[in-house]
């Protein structure tokens, strides 16, 4: 566009009315000369002032006129508004002067050829194709344009393309940002040295001009600036910078003519004497005074204050535009921001809470009034960046910028000047309505200077970048703060951003984000950031501000009424405001050198959570039913944490605040884990789905480890340093089972509905199992990490290779796309998994390549754990476990259900072993023996999945025990020891064996255990005496937390003067309304291994069904290792965990053994209350009547398949079936048809005619046959193109219209036949209906208010059996078989005879047979359905006819109809019939109906006797002379000229039908005679004299042999000579020989050229053979077809002898003598050829051999296709393109959608499939490497035949990797192309409106 604008002001101009242009010209040029000589003089002031004075007076000119273009009257005296005369004269005026009086064009040149260009530099805006090189680039952000990639050597690389969003530069040649080794040729340093030094004189003048001509912009820019009341309105703005156009896109141009240009500009934008001089000498002008005024307004409001603030800080406004307007407010005196924002007016409402909040301090006073003051302006270059601001980055004003950074000297003040304009940049942003665009732009220069590491470092130290970064992202959030309602409400003096403004909501802040995770990326400047403290307290602060956002608070009535969204805008500012900083920050914390930085994030993270803790008032409890998921801190602390144990070596106990301060940290994470459990039971159904949402993106890939990751892991941390007892009783209770956890039948849950107590217990547990089993940050390497990541996502699906690395969360390194090992991802996939290429089910969908675990990933890396943490649904965890049964099951390893397999853990670093400490601490132990016991005895609301996770927590237990057990074996005086507690110590090992007898209990009074005891107490045997000891187990989880939180609160001693703290929630006192709970003891006698035997018998079913495995094998304890036990159910897991129990002690081996020599008792039956057994009842029948269906499924689906077969068979009833019957009984039978909407079978009547469902389809296929075997390439190159003139279809127009210009016009529709283009196709699946059935059925559909993608107006509708597509219904003729029979007998009449029948049935007059001449509904139907087959293709493909409306027309496009459908089947069985056999579409053939309609309608239109051809082909015509009388009539077609097929079909439908077959035979016969002369005179044509001689000569003497008229020499010899009687071969011209290659003929060529030319027309007339009477097509090899097809054709004798070599002639039959008919014949051409020899000889020569159809032939690699088309101007309207598309039949370019193309409504897409594929068209989408198929007026897309390395699909071209063409698909689509089967294999079609 730039180089457009230039030559337009460059170009000619037009002549100017007030001067004689020519002079005018001369005037400047001499000019210009006169005053370049001035100044090369030594003393040049003289020249200096003529200059100045001439700039005046040229440059003001154009003054007057934009100051009145403020006004709109003024702008139609300026031509329209356009650039006026003045300013195009002042540009004039300025390129003569920079010339200095010679042409501007060679000025350029010859400052190009100073050109030092190393860097590449070129800029580009949004949507540009841009390479990125990860293997080449320094900076994640490097990018290269497309020239220097593909210059560049990158093979091998990990590169790919992208569309630019923001725009951007390119960086080849720029060593701060690329290697060198990928610099392209053109950029590889050039040594300074051979680059010529500048002459002086050269741009001598550009130094003079340019300053005036800069100034003048800028004047310009102030003036067509007003400050508003209101915002700038969009138009003023932009009509502004319209008319400076012109002079933006000069600068654009200067900088583009290299370095030379550019280092003057650089000069002249950063001398700050000049902008002196010329600001400050305004003088009088008062044009120029009012716009400085304007500019000082305009600065006014640049600082941070908000001028609009009524009273800032408690200064009245100064009146005047002092530039010192209210710093000294905040003059840096105090050194901090006073109430900063309790004035603005935004936070009116909440300001009485944000005054008391601690505030933001800023270091020192003197830095930060320099980012919040107002600008001072000292060069040109900081007035254009204000202005480019100002006017919201005009588009060519940035290009202009960014051009010159390949200025070194520029680049360094320009980023200065950037930097200093960074907060007023952020502020205007703030305000724009176009935010997004402006976002882009402000992208687009940030990221070229703040890439650059030496840059970013020099700005840091020089204008404290990282302070103004930090301080405006304050400035910016502060504008939305709301108070938190998180905890205390009322109390609370914590704000958050509120999600909801459009700041969040729309994203405003992330250009400001983004530069600041940009510079953090450099070590230098985040080292800075590191060390200055002043700057990490600001940055916690700002923290904070999303601390605890978005709050959802439970709704416990009714639903809410509005779903809120705004939870994406919370997790996108989470990621990108907080943990992307994070990230960056985080990676350069990798040594022990860097320990200081970790303990100063992490002491001012602590002391920021502090502040938090006491801005909410938290005190132990978190308040109930709430719950955000946003703790930035906790998580920059967790993060902190982790990096500093695993890479730096920080002792973690010195990093850790004390115990109190722990267990507040924990408790917002472990609420969110509850949480987390309750939405997904459902127990926040009542705030709609955004809550599931939440759920789902917390532990979605992109944010799992920046938010569920280290929530863990604090977890963990905090659970390895807290109390365990503490921490256990915490989590139950947080997931509100506490009530659960009772040995009694019955309990009451106050705080939770039964019906989610099971899902909470599990989410508990389940928990558990997460924490203790995770090592993601406790001592896993980045390689273990990453292969456990992939393995738990392989094993939930076979993945992508693009999806598995979305899915697979590295940390994100910020914006790099970076993948950090892409080396290591890539060996670690190899090592996990198989690549399954994709396969292709024809018709089915298309797959892509995706890799699956191996066999040995399955056995051993299976991690359910892993799978459970990185689902997020709850259906991929299934999904792993039915792969992984399936697995089992394939292999043979387990036949079962087998339940998630235990898998080994990674070692724990040493710093986190306190967390083992939760497996032996006595409360978990009490709950594993409560959960087992519950489970024995069948309680309520317990599940499989409840007791897998508690058998996996004792394994947990078993594998970390600790080794100090041997101890404990002497001292077997356990139950003494201990009264009051249940177990004697807390290591797992020794307590499951340790017994409990009795528990005492709260039950509800109904509960069981009550009645149970009641006797018990009375008489008091054994009980009385227990009652006194004690003995009996009290528990109760919250009284036990209680008293541990007491005493770690007692503990820290600074806390001493406030020992009580205050309970915050009663919720634990029961409600009193609930039944009252009594005590009852309970008798229970196990332990823990008592019960898991116990366990075992349950399980398996089976009483003693435990046997200790190492009483048989002692080897078992010395390997423990068995596979046997990896893989398997529960027994399996309960054999595993009792054979690691005996093998840690052999304590437990010996009670193992003990427990099961004790024959256990079964376990007691429980008693069933009324109310159990109803539910036992209730499940009884629900499984019984789940069986039934199950069985009535089955049945019906048997039934369904028997029927389709029985369907399938009785497809094309009068071929089949009624053979069979007729040979069986010769009495009368009617083909039966069943209808498959009633259901009915019956005939097909006149009444009640039966109809086949048929989709009809117009199509072009076959005219894409061409003649040579050269596949069509697609063109990559403006050399290559397509030239349609060697298709089918078009040698058949040129041959009718050639026809047709010397002929009669109804005979020359006789002679060929149409239908190449635009031809009818008609296809079945076979399905038959009664026509009025398919009436209401179409009348049902139209009712149908779901339209299912086709529109039943239109006729359309999908088949009630099969849902094929079809639009309409083809009747079936009704005919009894026996018939049938009559017309198959052979009878043995001579040919002579059958001729004459033929003629005489021919001359019948035509009607409908006698049975139906009155309307009967069949003929109705036949009627309707040839409507219906003229409509489905265009007018234009089926009128052909002079006359338009002639019946000879209809004739034609009827016998058309035929012939397409006859040439299809033939295409679609590969061209030839050597496979023989029925037809490939077999029983779906619907020909014979076709056949019968057509034949119907073609008997309507009798041919005049005289005219018909048939007696031309059979009788000698005595008269000649009649038609030589009337010269004027033209005369009728030749006969030589016909085309042979045409006339077969023609004579076969003008017979009345049925046809009989000696009938057929005749004809055939006749027309053989026909088509070999042909080849003879087409032979004789096309060779040279010498040859025809010779033929003529050996021919001749053979002319009286006996069997002369069946020898091809004879004949062609005859043929030759009559031939010669005529003009035919007179004018030979030397070009002719060319045609048939001069090598002598042999008889066998000979016979092989006539079999040839011959063939086309066998084939097609065995094909009609075959579907009009049913006969089978035999199979043959290539060679023999010839002679096969004509001995089936009963073309042979019978008595034919087949030793020697077959010669085609002796097929031949003549009606009449063969010599007399064919000069006859050959007459009629020589009468034609007297006038015209040339057409004559033309239309003799005919291409009777097409190949089949193919599609154009693609390259290999997508990018060919895709730089040759992206950039492409389209024919029509001469624009690229948005979206480009190109044709795949014919290689045509178009714009898809394009407005600027669209004719008459019809966008260039559909017109062109009409045009092209009659409605078919095939598209490749150059953008998105997709292909689209139009059909009709519907589209779809197909999918893409071009895959990547992994098989994969890149849909609009998102990854960017290099694509390479599939084959197979591409097979796959011609196919569908070639058989028409798009509407049936591709089921998602739209209707397009013709938009596309």
């Amino acid at each position: 566009m730039a180089a457009a604008a230039a030559a337009a002001v460059g170009g000619p101009q037009p002549p100017q009315p007030e001067l004689p242009a020519p002079g005018l010209a001369l005037d400047k040029a001499a000019t210009a000369a006169h005053l370049k000589a001035a100044l090369s003089r030594p003393d040049n002031r003289a020249g200096a002032e003529e200059l100045q004075a001439l700039l005046e007076r040229v440059l003001s000119a154009e003054r007057p006129l934009t100051a009145a273009a403020d006004g709109e009257e003024a702008a139609a005296a300026g031509g329209g508004g356009g650039p006026g005369a003045a300013e195009e004269e002042a540009l004039e005026w300025c390129k003569c002067l920079l010339a200095g009086g010679g042409g501007y064009d060679e000025f350029c040149a010859a400052v190009r050829a100073y050109d030092p260009a190393a860097l590449c530099g070129l800029v580009w805006t949004a949507n540009f194709v841009a390479y990125r090189c990860r293997t080449c680039g320094i900076s994640p952000c490097m990018s290269l344009c497309a020239e220097c990639f593909h210059q560049g050597d990158h093979t091998g690389h990990d590169f790919n393309m992208f569309r630019s969003q923001a725009g951007g530069a390119c960086d080849c040649g720029d060593s701060n940002v690329m290697r060198e080794s990928g610099f392209c040729k053109r950029h590889q340093i050039k040594s300074s040295s051979n680059i010529p030094c500048v002459p002086k004189d050269l741009l001598m003048m550009s130094e003079f001009v340019l300053p005036r001509f800069i100034f003048c912009l800028i004047q310009y820019l102030r003036e067509g600036y007003n400050e508003p009341a209101d915002v700038p309105s969009e138009k003023d703005l932009n009509k502004v910078l319209q008319l400076l156009e012109p002079q933006i896109s000069f600068l654009e141009d200067l900088t583009k003519m290299g370095g030379a240009m550019r280092s003057v500009l650089t000069q002249v934008l950063t001398n700050q004497q000049n902008y002196k001089d010329l600001t400050s000498g305004l003088g009088e002008n008062a044009c120029a005074k009012k716009s400085h005024e304007k500019y000082l307004i305009a600065l006014k409001s640049s600082g941070l204050t908000y001028p609009e603030d009524k009273l800032v800080y408690g200064i009245q406004e100064p009146s005047a535009g002092t530039s010192t307007l209210a710093v000294q407010g905040f003059a840096g005196a105090t050194g901090t921001l006073g109430q900063l924002d309790s004035s603005d007016e935004e936070d009116q409402d909440g300001s009485q809470g944000l005054g008391k909040r601690k505030r933001v301090k800023l270091s020192s006073g003197t830095k930060d009034q320099s980012i919040m003051d107002v600008l001072k302006h000292k060069s040109f270059l900081e007035e254009l960046l204000f202005w480019t601001i100002k006017y919201e980055f005009p588009q060519k004003m940035v290009t202009f910028l960014l051009n010159m950074l390949p200025d070194q000297e520029y680049k360094v003040a320009f980023t200065k000047t950037f930097v200093q304009h960074y907060a007023f940049i952020m502020k205007t942003l703030k305000k724009s309505h176009e935010s997004d665009t402006m976002s882009n732009r402000i992208v687009h220069i940030s990221v070229q200077l703040f890439s650059n590491e030496e840059l970013a470092r020099q700005v840091t130290e020089e204008c404290q970048l990282l302070d103004i970064m930090v301080t405006v992202l304050l400035y910016m959030m502060e504008s939305c703060l709301i108070k938190s309602e998180l905890q205390d409400e009322e109390n609370s003096l914590h704000v958050v951003v509120n999600c909801g403004e459009a700041l969040l909501k729309n994203n405003t802040y992330w250009p400001l984000v983004s530069d600041f995770i940009n510079i953090l990326s450099h070590q230098s400047v985040a080292k800075r950031f590191l060390e200055d403290h002043g700057l990490l307290v600001t940055w916690m602060n700002f923290v904070s501000f999303f601390q605890g956002m978005n709050l959802n608070k439970r709704e416990l009535n009714e639903h809410v009424e509005f779903e809120s969204q705004t939870y994406y805008a919370a997790f996108a500012a989470e990621l990108e405001a907080c943990a992307q900083p994070m990230w960056g920050l985080l990676s350069h914390c990798k040594v022990r050198e860097t320990q200081e930085y970790t303990r100063n994030v992490v002491r001012y993270c602590l002391e920021a959570l502090q502040d938090w803790f006491d801005a909410i008032n938290f005190v132990d409890e978190p308040a109930p039913n709430q719950v955000t998921f946003h703790l930035p801190l906790h998580r920059y602390y967790a993060m902190f944490l982790s990096k500093a144990v695993k890479c730096q070596e920080l002792d973690l106990d010195s990093v850790l605040p004390d115990q109190e301060m722990l267990m507040k940290l924990m408790i917002h994470p472990l609420q969110i884990q509850a949480s987390l459990a309750e939405i997904h039971s459902n127990m926040w159904v009542r705030n709609g789905l955004q809550i599931k949402g939440q759920a789902m993106t917390y532990v979605q890939s992109h944010f799992c480890n920046s938010m569920i990751d280290p929530d863990i892991y604090l977890l963990q941390v905090c659970a390895s340093r807290l109390d365990p007892d503490y921490f256990i009783s915490s989590v139950f209770e947080r997931f509100k089972v506490v009530d659960l956890l009772t040995m009694a039948s019955q309990h009451q849950n106050t705080v939770l509905d039964a019906e989610h107590e099971r899902s909470m217990l599990e989410g508990a547990l389940t928990f558990l199992v997460i924490l203790l089993s995770l090592r993601l940050h406790l001592g896993m390497s980045d390689d273990e990490i990453l292969r456990a990541e992939m393995v738990a996502q392989l094993c939930m699906n076979d993945r992508t290779h693009s999806s598995l690395l979305d899915l697979i969360p590295e940390n994100p390194n910020p914006k790099s796309g970076i993948i950090p090992g892409s080396y290591s991802f890539e060996s670690v996939l190899s090592a996990v998994a198989d690549f399954k290429a994709p396969v292709f089910e024809p018709g089915g969908s298309m797959q892509q390549g995706m890799y699956t675990p191996k066999a040995e990933v399955w056995d051993q890396e299976f991690d359910p754990v892993m799978v459970i943490l990185r689902t997020v649904y709850r259906r991929d965890v299934q999904s792993a476990m039915d792969r992984y049964t399936a697995f089992l099951k394939q292999s043979g390893k387990f036949p079962g259900n087998p339940w998630p397999p235990y898998k080994k853990r990674t070692p724990l670093h040493p710093s986190y072993k306190g967390l083992m400490r939760l497996l032996h601490c006595k409360t978990l132990h009490i709950v594993l023996f409560t959960l087992l016991y519950k489970i024995l005895m069948d309680h309520q609301n317990l599940s499989e999945h409840v007791l897998c996770m508690v058998l996996y927590l004792i394994e947990l237990g078993l594998e970390n025990s600790a080794e100090e057990e041997s101890d404990e074996e002497d001292s077997v005086c356990g139950p003494e020891r201990c009264h009051d507690s249940w177990f004697p110590g807390s290591n797992l090992v020794s307590n499951m064996r340790h017994f409990i007898n009795y528990v005492r209990v709260r039950v509800p009074e109904t509960a069981p255990e009550v009645k149970r005891d009641s006797p018990a107490s009375t008489s008091s045997d054994s009980l009385s005496s227990l009652h006194n000891s004690g003995t009996a187990q009290v528990f109760s989880l919250v009284a036990e937390r209680r008293k541990k939180f007491q005493e770690i609160i007692n503990r820290s001693s600074s806390e001493a003067n406030q020992v009580v703290r205050p309970k915050t929630s009663s919720k634990w006192s029961a409600p009193g309304s609930a039944p009252q709970l009594t005590t009852a003891i309970l008798e229970i006698k196990e332990s823990i291994l008592s019960l898991l035997i116990k366990l075992h018998h349950k399980l398996s079913g089976k009483q003693n069904s435990y046997y200790p495995p190492w009483l048989d094998d002692i080897e078992i304890l010395i390997q423990p290792e068995i596979p046997k036990y990896n893989h398997g159910d529960g027994i399996t897991a309960v054999e595993r965990i009792l054979l690691k129990a005996a093998l840690q002690s052999r304590m437990n081996k010996r009670i193992i053994e003990e427990i099961c020599r004790k024959v256990t008792p079964p376990v007691p039956p429980k008693k069933v209350t009324a109310a159990e057994k109803k539910t036992l009842d209730k499940e009884e029948r629900r499984q019984k009547a789940r069986e039934r269906q199950q069985k009535l499924l089955a049945e019906f689906a048997s039934r369904q398949k028997s029927f389709m077969e029985t369907a399938m068979d009785v497809d094309s009833p009068e071929n089949d079936i009624p053979m069979e019957i007729a040979t069986a009984e010769p009495q009368v039978s009617e083909a039966v048809y069943d209808c498959v909407i009633c259901g009915q079978s019956g005939p097909s009547s006149e009444d009640r005619p039966t109809g086949l469902v048929v989709l009809l389809q117009a199509s072009s296929v076959l005219g894409q046959c061409r003649d040579n075997i050269e596949p069509k390439k697609l063109p990559i190159t403006e050399e290559e193109q397509i030239y349609p003139w060697d298709t089918c279809a078009a040698v058949h127009d040129v041959r009718l219209s050639l026809l047709q210009r010397y002929f009669k016009d109804s005979s020359c529709l006789l002679a060929v036949s149409i239908g190449w283009e635009g031809g009818v196709y008609v296809q079945t699946c076979g399905h038959t209906l009664h026509i009025d059935c398919h009436k209401s059925y179409m009348e049902s559909l139209r009712n149908d208010q779901v339209l299912q993608g086709f529109s039943v107006d239109k006729g359309e509708f999908t088949c009630p059996l099969c849902r094929q597509f079809a639009n309409s219904v083809l009747p079936c003729y009704p005919g009894s078989n026996v018939e049938s029979n009559l017309w198959q007998r052979p009878t043995n009449k001579s040919i002579q005879d059958l001729i004459k029948e033929v003629e005489e049935l021919q001359g019948r007059p035509g009607a409908f047979p006698v049975s139906i001449s009155s309307e009967t509904n069949l003929s109705k139907e036949m009627e309707s359905v040839m409507k219906d087959i003229k409509n489905t293709t265009q007018k234009k493909y089926r009128d052909y006819s002079k006359t338009p409306g002639s019946p000879d027309n209809d004739f034609l496009f009827m016998y058309s109809v035929a012939r397409t459908n006859l040439e299809l089947e033939l295409i679609h069985r590969g061209g030839n019939l050597c496979s023989g056999g029925a037809s490939t579409a077999g029983k779906r053939s619907c020909l014979n109906q076709l056949f019968h309609v057509l034949a119907l309608h073609m008997r309507l239109y009798s041919i005049d006797s005289e005219y018909n051809p048939w007696r031309k082909l059979t009788q000698l015509v005595e008269e000649m002379n009649s038609q030589r009388g009337n010269e004027e009539q033209q005369p009728e077609v030749p006969v030589l000229y016909h085309d042979v097929t045409s006339l077969l079909l023609i004579q076969i439908l003008m017979m009345p039908q049925p046809l009989r077959k000696d009938h057929f035979t005749c004809i055939v016969k006749v027309l053989f005679t026909l088509l070999y002369t042909q080849a003879f005179v087409a032979l004789s044509v096309k060779c040279n004299e010498e040859d025809r001689s010779a033929w003529k000569h050996t021919g001749a003497l053979k002319k009286n042999a006996c069997d002369a008229e069946k020898s091809y020499e004879v004949l062609l010899s005859f043929v030759i000579s009559e031939l010669s009687k005529g003009k035919l071969y007179h004018e030979e011209g030397t070009q002719e020989c060319a045609m048939v290659s001069p090598v002598a003929w042999s008889p066998e060529s000979m016979e092989k050229y006539l079999q040839d030319f011959c063939l086309p027309f066998l084939r097609i007339t065995s094909l009609l053979q075959h579907h009009l009477f049913g006969e089978d097509l035999p199979s043959c090899q290539e060679e023999e077809e010839f002679s096969v097809l004509s001995s089936c054709l009963g073309l042979l004798p019978a008595f034919y002898q087949t030793e020697h070599p077959f010669i085609s002639a002796s097929c031949l039959d003549w009606p009449v003598p063969a010599f007399d008919i064919i000069s006859q014949w050959c007459l009629e051409i020589n009468s034609f050829t007297e006038r015209h020899a040339e057409q004559g000889k033309a239309l003799l020569i005919q291409e009777s051999r097409w190949k089949l159809p193919h599609l154009l032939q693609l390259p290999e690699n997508y990018n060919t296709i895709f730089q040759y088309y992206h950039r492409k101007t389209c024919s029509v309207c001469t624009k690229v393109p948005k979206d480009p598309a190109v044709c795949l039949v014919c290689g045509t370019f178009v714009c898809l959608k394009g407005l600027c193309c669209k004719q008459q409504s019809y966008c260039e897409c559909v017109l062109h499939s009409q045009n092209c594929g009659a409605g078919t068209g095939i598209f490749l989408l150059i953008n998105a490497s997709v292909i689209i198929i139009i059909r009709g007026h519907r589209f779809c897309l197909w999918g893409s035949v071009y895959l990547d390395a992994h098989g994969e699909e890149d849909r609009d071209l998102r990854r960017g990797k290099p694509l390479y063409i599939c084959k197979e698909r591409y097979k796959v689509l011609e196919q569908q192309w070639i058989s028409h089967t798009f509407d049936h294999i591709n089921k998602r079609w739209g209707p397009h409106y013709n938009g596309l």
